[in-house]
């Protein structure tokens, strides 16, 4: 079988979820189905980091074209190929098309929907017509959570349940469930300008993510060690690279009385990002909505207690192994990081769960299931 695949995120400068999840699934296509010939199709260069593998039965295509790549230059060399199957890892298909070629996409997530505002204005009108051409248009359709398939089925009532396949993401264990190495841990925290015990949370810098609520919840926290004469030394590290609309997130960091102790890495390696996590005392994910949550599953996986707001599909990933907070409320949040702090058994019976809980998930696996789908959806 020949499976087209859009990979043209891979290009791009900046990492989060969605292309983590198109790089680690390209790790293992090419192995799990030696006999079908996969065509990978991007703009320019791939991002170092996010470079696919090599495998013989990989066709890279690089095609360049300014604007309207995927109907416009994808879509005339889907013509000339002629694959069986294509998959869009992305809210987007190209509309015309061979009628013989199937197309199934993945949806990760309707966040545009329910908070609009924490989005550029210019990409919510993108969104909202490019999701509605590839549900619609599409064949079938992947998500990554119960909770996206609720989400399309009642903002797209005309979609078909029986057209949605859910299939979960994983995590890389490589890279998050290590042994500890202190002395690696010291060297990285020093690159990264971190001392002493803190509290670690990831991902792109902008409004969805909710980490004004974090730094406002870190300070009551801080405080009320203060004031009980713990541990003043307690950090608030973020990791991520700025993303869009985040300027009052830097604005309330300055007007934290804390703000000396909160420390913004910018963009992490790779490499780094197993130590920092297996250095924190707590991972925090205060997100108002996701799709998935990968991050807190690589905290479970780094053997650090998660906390996670109560919304979306994070209840659905995280199961039994964190604790919940209402995600707009700091007290409440603010109240879960001292309970955590002050509590060893607590702590530790958390890590317990995660161990557990990751058990469910990983990259082959999902890999398998959507190779799975795909192929079956030619037959």
């Amino acid at each position: 079988m020949k499976i087209a695949i859009q990979a043209a995120d891979l290009d791009a400068e900046r990492i989060d979820g969605t292309r983590v999840y198109i790089l680690n699934l390209l790790k293992y296509f090419g192995a799990l189905d030696p006999d079908s010939e996969f065509l990978i199709y991007h703009k320019k260069k791939f991002n170092p980091e996010l470079t696919p593998p090599i495998f013989p039965n990989y066709k890279i295509i690089t095609k360049n074209f300014p604007k309207l790549w995927t109907q416009t230059r994808l879509a005339l060399d889907l013509w000339k190929e002629n694959p069986d199957v294509l998959w869009m890892p992305l809210h987007t298909i190209p509309i015309i098309r061979n009628k013989n070629l199937k197309t199934v996409v993945t949806i990760h997530d309707l966040a545009f929907k329910y908070f609009p505002e924490t989005f550029p204005q210019k990409d919510i009108f993108k969104l909202n017509i490019l999701t509605r051409l590839a549900v619609t248009n599409s064949d079938k359709i992947i998500t990554i959570s119960e909770s996206t398939k609720k989400d399309i089925l009642k903002f797209y009532p005309q979609v078909k349940e029986d057209k949605i396949q859910v299939i979960s993401h994983g995590f890389d264990e490589d890279v998050f469930a290590q042994e500890r190495n202190i002395e690696k841990e010291e060297e990285v925290k020093k690159k990264y300008k971190i001392s002493g015990e803190y509290i670690l949370s990831t991902g792109g810098l902008q409004p969805r993510k909710n980490l004004e609520t974090l730094v406002e919840s870190y300070g009551l926290a801080k405080a009320e060690r203060i004031v009980s004469n713990k541990s003043e030394s307690l950090k608030l590290v973020l990791v991520g690279e700025n993303a869009w609309l985040s300027d009052s997130l830097f604005k309330k960091i300055e007007n934290s009385p804390f703000k000396k102790d909160i420390i913004l890495t910018g963009r992490v390696d790779f490499s780094d990002l197993g130590h920092l996590y297996r250095g924190a005392k707590i991972y925090v994910y205060p997100s108002l909505y996701d799709g998935f949550g990968i991050t807190p599953l690589e905290a479970m996986a780094a053997k650090v207690p998660v906390l996670v707001a109560n919304n979306s599909s994070l209840s659905e990933v995280c199961g039994q192994a964190a604790l919940y907070f209402e995600a707009k409320n700091s007290e409440d949040l603010a109240d879960q990081i001292s309970k955590v702090l002050a509590d060893d058994s607590l702590r530790q019976g958390l890590i317990d769960k995660g161990s557990k809980q990751i058990k469910k998930f990983s990259w082959e696996k999902c890999a398998r299931e959507t190779l799975k789908y795909l192929k079956a959806h030619n037959t």
